[in-house]
């Protein structure tokens, strides 16, 4: 069974005022199991982005990372952003934790071209750790968009300098999978960096 939902990728419109990005509320199939997904994740216990591939997911999770890394959701992309992306290369990261000096003020890194954030959080009160698109890099109250951190919310943007974002401290448990496509150059010092760190700490437990 299908995890995400293409059309809803495809319905969604792109803000393009500060820089380009777009939102879907909930990217799933209205029949997908919540429960399955939140419990194939693996049980990572300390702050960090990891390599996909350095730590023990389910099924579920391993499905939906092919579901986000393959063609289909690829060309969407393509359209959304005016881009091609042949050349470029992909990574996927997994965050599981999220620590009080997480969320400052931030562009992401210019060997990336595009970033795509899942939340997989079952739940999700008040306003902290939610992620904010900014108009700039000098408050997190002046902001285009707050993308909740609930289960399925997704939020796509093209790396720029003005792709400003950040949220409020929050310390506890934030599931989220990272998407970025990466100049080619770019994807050998990426992965090493990111399994380097999952190899360094006993981040995670067998379920």
């Amino acid at each position: 069974m299908q995890l995400i939902n293409s059309d809803k990728l495809s319905q969604a419109s792109v803000d393009k005022e500060s820089f380009p990005f777009f939102h879907v509320e909930n990217v799933f199939f209205d029949n997908v199991n919540k429960d399955l997904i939140i419990n194939d994740f693996p049980d990572i216990i300390d702050g960090g982005s990891f390599h996909a591939s350095s730590v023990p997911s389910g099924d579920a999770i391993n499905q939906l990372i092919q579901e986000l890394e393959c063609e289909e959701f690829k060309k969407i992309l393509e359209t959304k952003f005016n881009l091609n992306l042949d050349k470029a290369k992909v990574a996927t990261t997994l965050r599981g934790y999220s620590r009080k000096k997480d969320g400052k003020i931030h562009t992401d890194s210019k060997t990336k071209i595009l970033t795509v954030l899942l939340y997989l959080n079952e739940s999700w009160s008040g306003e902290n750790g939610n992620l904010r698109l900014l108009k700039g890099n000098s408050s997190l109250e002046d902001y285009i968009k707050e993308i909740p951190c609930t289960f399925g919310s997704l939020v796509a943007f093209k790396v720029t300098d003005k792709c400003w974002h950040g949220f409020k401290p929050y310390e506890g448990k934030r599931l989220s999978v990272q998407l970025n496509y990466i100049y080619p150059e770019a994807l050998r010092s990426h992965n090493l960096r990111h399994k380097l760190s999952s190899g360094l700490k006993a981040i995670f437990k067998k379920n």
